[in-house]
């Protein structure tokens, strides 16, 4: 039995959430596995009922779960409250309680979708390569950190510290390149080693892990250079690893070199139970309208598959029937193009069910 603890969370999170969920059910019925599946609030919704963006009871649910699901957080009714409670530091807070100090963004080109990219065609066709962003450290959880006044009252400043530790760096370093030995066996670390002293430490670490890992190529790029690199050729990338927030901004950037960012799932994973979500944020602008795209939420399913049950085949059982569906020529109306059967939400999700009995 695998027991998994669901976060619908705030404006698309719900319907995208459903998707997901319908497919675990159907992959129970289909391959004869049982899935115990609980229930929680994070984000604005627990906000709205309990005051916090995570309870301690929550947390401690996603604890003792085998894996964790969510949907997406936040959204601009909950940009005034006090900045301690915003939904998104419910996410911080979960991520930091699993110990999940690694999130694993795929970036995948599937079927035909290199035609919808914003770049050429030729360029990100057979696209496949892995982000892996360090995730509880950094500039994100630094101190000190905050707004004060300045002496003379003339105005404020706001402070927030990067700080990363030898063992911090030796840990995500070293999930980097166990994940290349799977895939091209090559890694490219990004920094900013030029000017900063916690990327000068991160270098020099990542240098002394691959010496454990002779089989693996190591490259290094400054983080300007990995984001131009990344619109110039980005096929040139098997794995990368970074810190926190340059993890955050490459892998939005590397998202829509697919078509879409509703496309891309993510896992977090660390000592205890991963923490599965779609790339995407909330998208408030649309929620409650079944227009969303479920394919991230659905491919999110196959990560936790794979990398929590070790399920490989019922996971590549997923992959394949999204490509079907997308060959089929069903879309969203993020990746719709003339010629093909736009779908809602919860549609997309039933073509996909389908092409997973067929």
């Amino acid at each position: 039995m695998y027991k998994i603890l669901l976060f619908p969370g705030d404006g698309i999170g719900p319907e995208v959430t459903e998707q997901a969920l319908r497919l675990i059910r159907k992959i129970g019925e289909s391959f004869h596995l049982v899935f115990e599946i609980e229930e929680d609030l994070l984000g604005g919704c627990s906000i709205d009922r309990h005051g916090a963006p995570l309870t301690p009871e929550a947390l401690k649910r996603a604890q003792n779960a085998d894996a964790v699901y969510l949907g997406a957080v936040g959204g601009p009714k909950w940009d005034d409250v006090d900045p301690s409670l915003r939904p998104e530091k419910g996410l911080l807070a979960l991520r930091k309680g699993l110990g999940a100090f690694a999130n694993l963004r795929p970036v995948k080109v599937l079927g035909d979708l290199a035609r919808i990219s914003t770049l050429k065609e030729e360029v990100v066709r057979g696209l496949d390569f892995v982000i892996v962003r360090e995730l509880t450290g950094g500039i994100y959880f630094g101190e000190p950190r905050g707004i004060s006044t300045l002496a003379d009252g003339r105005g404020e400043k706001g402070i927030n510290t990067e700080v990363y530790t030898t063992p911090e760096i030796e840990r995500i370093a070293r999930k980097a390149f166990e994940l290349a030995r799977r895939r091209g066996r090559k890694v490219t670390s990004v920094d900013k080693a030029n000017v900063l002293e916690s990327s000068r430490l991160w270098r020099k670490v990542v240098v002394e892990v691959h010496k454990d890992y002779p089989d693996v190529t190591l490259d290094h790029r400054y983080v300007d250079d990995c984001a131009m690199q990344l619109i110039r050729n980005p096929r040139q990338f098997d794995v990368m690893v970074t810190t926190n927030m340059f993890g955050d901004i490459l892998s939005d950037e590397a998202a829509m070199l697919t078509g879409s960012i509703g496309m891309l799932p993510s896992a977090s994973v660390g000592a205890g139970a991963a923490l599965y979500e779609p790339v995407h944020g909330s998208a408030p602008d649309i929620a409650g309208k079944n227009i969303a795209n479920p394919l991230a939420a659905i491919l999110s399913v196959a990560m936790m598959l794979e990398y929590s049950f070790n399920l490989h085949e019922v996971a590549h059982a997923v992959e394949k029937a999204v490509v079907k569906t997308l060959a089929e020529g069903f879309r969203t109306a993020d990746i719709f193009e003339q010629g093909m059967n736009r779908v809602s939400c919860s549609d997309m999700g039933s073509r996909v069910l389908h092409n997973l009995s067929a």
